[in-house]
């Protein structure tokens, strides 16, 4: 099979397209035969430099952690899913590949009827940190004022949407060149961060979300509600800390979750959430640009400029049926 492979940390040029061999699913995994994945903004990061995937060399060859496509074989202890089924789903490595295997009880999911495979491998990665960071974390209700930082992002325009279908009034702050763009997506207000400083307004809020890790709790403790939590998706040591004493800080709390290292059932059941809300109108996928699997070097590039808007998608095969 096709796969893009790296050796050595480096810039995008690292990246080739290989044949490697095909894996076999083992008896509790399912193989995928993959039609689309994408760039999300950690890939780049991973591929330059030492770090979470290895330091001498890379540990995980193959990159990718968003996924849709067709279930083509199963193991013979998997009772989940079956050949044929259209999934979509997430794991750290590997996607970017013509097959990838996956536990069954991995986070995968049956792909939404009405989207695309382009559109359902944009899904995951945005939502599935979004979700149990405004859900779990901010305990977001109906009526609640919701700022968010960094909406161009997968996150962020995740972040969003979601805002909105729990009934909660979502202000996006982004630059100019997006203002419209994140209106779109169903946001009542907009910021222009070149323009204005929320921090500076006079309104506050009963959830700020950092998507982007470029607003401290310090900054905006006082555009916080009585009651309001800080939500933020790179949390530096002093984050972490002020996270675990909440009570040194009176009644806003700062609030952190590592949404990638939560239990695969957790996400299974995030991912059926999820489907539910496309195929009622009530959510959509963002695609900012789509490549092919052989352009995944000029992709990279892309995402690393940190412009993208929403998704960056990797078209793999080109006779996907819809």
């Amino acid at each position: 099979m096709k796969a893009i492979v790296y050796k050595k940390f480096g810039p995008p040029e690292v990246l080739h397209l290989q044949e490697v061999a095909k894996p076999i699913p083992k008896a509790n995994e399912v193989l995928i035969k993959i039609y689309a994945t994408t760039v999300v903004k950690e890939d780049p990061d991973m591929r330059a430099s030492p770090g979470f995937n290895g330091f001498l060399k890379p540990r995980n060859p193959i990159l990718g952690q968003e996924l849709a496509g067709e279930i083509e074989a199963i193991g013979r202890d998997v009772t989940r899913f079956k050949p044929g089924d259209q999934v979509f789903g997430f794991d750290m490595f590997g996607t970017y590949a013509e097959y990838k295997c996956m536990p069954e009880k991995g986070a995968l999911a049956i792909k939404p009827t009405n989207i695309s495979y382009e559109e359902a491998a944009s899904v995951p990665n945005g939502a599935l940190t979004a979700l149990p960071f405004l859900r779990d974390k901010g305990t977001i209700q109906s009526g609640q004022t919701v700022l968010i930082y960094g909406t161009s992002g997968s996150v962020g325009a995740a972040a969003v949407q979601l805002t909105k279908n729990y009934g909660a009034e979502a202000t996006g702050v982004c630059s100019t060149a997006n203002l419209e763009w994140v209106k779109s997506l169903g946001a009542d207000q907009v910021i222009d961060y070149t323009q204005e400083n929320f921090t500076e307004n006079g309104k506050t809020y009963d959830i700020i979300f950092d998507t982007v890790g470029k607003r401290s709790f310090s900054e905006c403790k006082g555009s916080l509600s009585d009651e309001g939590i800080y939500l933020t998706t790179v949390p530096t040591p002093v984050i972490m800390l002020q996270a675990l004493w909440p009570a040194k800080r009176g009644s806003k709390k700062v609030k952190f979750v590592a949404a990638g290292l939560r239990p695969a059932r957790e996400k299974i059941r995030d991912l059926v959430f999820l489907t539910e809300l496309i195929e009622a109108g009530k959510m959509k996928a963002v695609i900012d640009r789509c490549y092919l699997l052989e352009q995944m070097a000029e992709a990279h590039s892309y995402v690393e400029q940190g412009h993208k808007k929403g998704n960056v998608v990797i078209t793999v095969d080109h006779h996907a049926k819809i």
